[in-house]
């Protein structure tokens, strides 16, 4: 299931093919004097390989049209029609071609020292998003975390398993479900929330994971910020109404992802001044603000997550977003490409 261009599609593709033609180039560049050896990523659905697949949840993506430019054609739990950041994050480094899911039992000691995904679809900083969708809060992640490192140190033993952590790049990805999901469609949070305090609130509860990751022994952590709300065709639809015909992005709710991923930014250098590990924003808003803000998209079928009966376009590359939420593997390769200069300063310096 995907969102289709409308009539001025010609020329917003032209736009988009010289815009991101450097970028292209890029495709196939490996990381430079790198000294990462494993990747391990926190997070909801934009870094969950399948870990929703093994709990109890109706936040899953483990059928068709799910993964059908997949391996095989195969719906891995995913919310993509192939890949998404999380592999080309790892293929860039040299580290493995994808990543599983961590709770996916027939994982080899050597799947997992090379790393996994800990992310898992719907969940947020906010205690209240995982809640409501019955899926890994961060604080689950991160108890999953600590587990995985008693396997690595019953295996290799703990001096192996510290230096392995300190090789290892940490991703977090988290946060406009707590914001689109939880703040703006449930009226719990909005009855003792402004959106400012809301906005600090999230940010309160990120710090701790970040910080429990400091403790952990991560030293080299990537936070990707928010992606411009307001352009998620889910956001459009839900918030719109009959108001906006056109399908235009809605400004009131990227400006609230602008502000607080300025704040995130602001954070982020404080923890990295105290902590001295390398600590990096990662920028998905500009990317992916780029595919969509210049260019108006109609639905072809509304629905919040793809289901069996979905109808699925021939040209998946006509389309930046592969259902309500989740861009395309295609969208996902150029925003990683983008922000690619974030990744060489994680794992090089």
């Amino acid at each position: 299931m995907m969102f289709k261009l409308d009539s001025f599609a010609s020329s917003a593709c032209c736009f988009l093919l010289l815009y991101f033609a450097s970028l292209e180039k890029l495709v196939g560049v490996k990381a430079q004097n790198s000294s990462v050896s494993t990747i391990l990523l926190f997070g909801d659905s934009t870094v969950d390989t399948g870990n929703n697949n093994y709990i109890k949840t109706l936040f899953r993506s483990n059928f068709s049209p799910y993964g059908r430019d997949f391996v095989n054609h195969t719906a891995t739990g995913r919310f993509c029609d192939g890949k998404i950041l999380d592999d080309f994050i790892a293929e860039y480094l040299g580290i493995k071609e994808y990543v599983p899911p961590y709770l996916d039992p027939t994982l080899s000691i050597e799947e997992l020292m090379s790393g996994v995904s800990f992310g898992s679809a719907g969940t947020g900083f906010d205690p209240i998003t995982p809640r409501t969708s019955n899926v890994l809060s961060l604080p689950q992640q991160l108890e999953n975390f600590k587990e995985y490192q008693a396997k690595l140190q019953a295996k290799i033993g703990n001096e192996k398993t510290k230096e392995l952590i300190n090789n290892t790049l940490f991703i977090v990805s988290a946060g406009t479900d707590d914001f689109l999901a939880n703040y703006y469609v449930l009226p719990i949070r909005r009855l003792n929330y402004t959106i400012s305090s809301y906005m600090n609130f999230v940010l309160q509860q990120a710090r701790q994971v970040y910080q429990e990751l400091l403790d952990q022994g991560a030293r080299r952590i990537g936070v990707v910020g928010l992606p411009p709300i307001g352009c998620l065709p889910i956001a459009i639809t839900v918030f719109s109404g009959i108001t906006n015909p056109q399908r235009n992005c809605l400004e009131k709710y990227s400006s609230v992802a602008r502000d607080y991923n300025q704040l995130l930014q602001n954070e982020l250098t404080a923890m990295k001044l105290a902590s001295g590990a390398n600590i990096g924003y990662i920028d998905v808003y500009g990317p992916l603000e780029d595919l969509t803000l210049r260019h108006k998209y109609g639905l072809t079928e509304v629905s919040v997550l793809c289901n069996p009966l979905s109808i699925v376009c021939r040209d998946v590359n006509e389309y930046v977003f592969w259902d309500a939420i989740h861009p395309i593997e295609k969208a996902y390769d150029l925003i990683f490409q983008s922000f690619r200069p974030a990744i060489d300063a994680l794992v090089t310096n």
